[in-house]
């Protein structure tokens, strides 16, 4: 991999991963389009990196709400009173929504990593987010729920949001915050609460992919580009989840979803053309 592929895909990675159009499926995409041929333990290697530094941006980016999460889920466990302090409660539904994800996550594993190397699935899933995008604006009419009133079975159905994105071109962002707006919260406290779910299975994705890296060696050969990528992807992370968050508070997904089923449809006409 060289410098500018890294910086290309570092970037890519940072805007894609909060964007509604799939970070996953860009990654595994975005080669077979420019017909770049990277090495596989290259692109495992890349994706740890990046998704740490998109992790990072989540957490840069909500460092204060978490700093009020963490304190009032040790102050709930000290008290006995898990859901007494609207923080602690906003914690405990993040712990609940994150379960779905990881036990899709490690049921359908095999599965998960067959469909990365499928660019005709993943063009068929991109055309899923767009439907998806479609419909969240649809739906409902009225979004007025505040994230205050999130309760356990709005927590475990958004997670089920997040355990479709396990699959490459189903936007995880995309997802949850659909799943958000068809319980009627308000669309930036929607979108709040998809960056916030997004913090604990990106830390356990991270850890289990440090645990499969294979040859380390290949980490110090490579450490420039990984390194640039992994403070890119952060940087652009950063200032998409800001945009992001804005726009969809006074816009539809329009955008968006007419954005997914163009590429998607592109990608599958270019897999039966090759």
């Amino acid at each position: 991999m060289t410098i500018l592929q890294a910086m290309v895909l570092g970037a890519v990675q940072g805007v894609t991963e909060f964007l509604p159009i799939s970070s996953t499926a860009h990654l595994a995409l975005l080669p077979y389009w420019l017909g770049w041929n990277l090495d596989r333990e290259i692109v495992f290697l890349f994706g740890v990196l990046v998704q740490l530094g998109t992790l990072a941006a989540v957490a840069v980016y909500f460092f204060r709400d978490l700093k009020k999460i963490f304190a009032g889920l040790w102050k709930s466990l000290r008290n006995g009173k898990p859901f007494a302090d609207p923080d602690a409660k906003l914690g405990w539904m993040i712990v609940l929504g994150t379960v779905p994800a990881g036990a899709c996550g490690l049921v359908l594993k095999s599965k998960v990593e067959a469909a990365f190397g499928n660019p005709r699935m993943i063009a068929v899933f991109l055309l899923g987010t767009a439907l998806i995008l479609t419909l969240a604006d649809r739906m409902t009419a009225k979004k007025d729920r505040p994230l205050g009133d999130l309760r356990a079975l709005d927590a475990i159905l958004i997670g089920f949001g997040q355990a479709l994105a396990i699959f490459p071109g189903v936007s995880r962002s995309g997802a949850t915050i659909a799943a958000g707006l068809s319980r009627r919260f308000q669309r930036a406290d929607a979108g709040r609460f998809s960056f916030l779910l997004s913090i604990p299975i990106m830390i356990a994705a991270g850890i289990l992919s440090i645990l499969d890296i294979s040859d380390a060696s290949l980490l110090i050969e490579n450490a420039p580009e990984l390194i640039i990528a992994a403070v890119l992807a952060a940087v652009a992370g950063f200032f998409a989840i800001r945009w992001l968050l804005r726009y969809i508070s006074e816009k539809p997904f329009t955008v968006f979803s007419i954005y997914c089923a163009a590429v998607g449809s592109a990608t599958l006409a270019m897999t039966f053309f090759r």
